[in-house]
């Protein structure tokens, strides 16, 4: 029995030593950041993020580099953490305030109005607040079924009815918003330009030629539309226009 039970209390005091160390870590990035020691704060934010993305620390991340004029490392950092909780009030402010700060304004590609309307929706919660709006409405609909099953009301039977469908419907919605959620983190497409200049071609070619269609600066948020060729991305910008930008430029969101 003893072989067993020295194991065991390692394993346990490992364990006790582990958490308040990555607890010490966060807690001094947030103190690093609070005395407005940004550099050590990044490092830290940067060391946390290793562990698991968190869309609180991309957002704290990207308030340090906000805090050290780096406004396009501060951008890819708020739009991280934005697509992680697309419904963060605070996330799309301190994201719109920097991109009031960069050099390209786009004026956006013009769509359908129930278009912007459905996105909006699906982007009021994150993956796990409609995962948990499913919960919650699937278990609303049993009850007001089970209403409609069991009383012999006729008009709390029709409440059941009407709120059983109706819960259904919203249970039906918050799933496909949920699969659109975690279909958007799982095959990411947005994309930051970090390069002070980029000249974007309609041809995939390094040499400056009449191909180059515009120029483009850092803290653009694209969209990449093509990763099939090494070394290179086809992009399309927030107005529509689309072209071929080396991958050096960008980074991923």
């Amino acid at each position: 029995m003893k072989r067993y039970i020295t194991p065991i209390l390692l394993l346990f005091a490992c364990l006790s030593f582990a958490v308040p160390v990555e607890a010490l870590t966060k807690a001094e990035a947030d103190k690093a950041y609070r005395e407005r020691n940004y550099q050590q704060a990044i490092t830290d934010y940067e060391h946390l993020l290793k562990a698991g993305e968190s869309a609180s620390l991309y957002y704290n991340l990207g308030n340090a580099y906000f805090r050290t004029d780096n406004v396009t490392k501060a951008i890819l950092n708020y739009e991280r953490a934005l697509l992680l909780d697309p419904g963060n009030r605070d996330i799309r402010f301190n994201l719109q305030f920097a991109k009031s700060k960069t050099i390209d304004k786009f004026a956006d590609a013009d769509e359908m109005f129930f278009v912007t309307w459905y996105r909006e929706i699906v982007n009021f919660m994150s993956v796990d607040g409609w995962a948990v709006t499913s919960i919650f409405t699937i278990i609303l609909a049993l009850l007001g079924f089970l209403v409609y099953l069991f009383i012999d009301a006729v008009m709390l039977k029709k409440v059941g009815f009407f709120a059983s469908l109706t819960c259904l419907v919203l249970f039906v919605l918050s799933i496909v918003f949920a699969w659109q959620q975690e279909n958007a983190l799982e095959n990411r497409t947005g994309a930051v330009i970090v390069a002070p200049t980029v000249y974007v071609r309609k041809t995939p070619s390094k040499a400056k030629t009449e191909s180059d269609e515009f120029v483009i600066h850092e803290g653009t948020k694209v969209e990449m539309i093509d990763k099939s060729m090494k070394g290179w991305r086809e992009i399309r910008l927030p107005d529509g226009r689309e072209g071929w930008i080396p991958v050096s430029s960008l980074e991923e969101i």
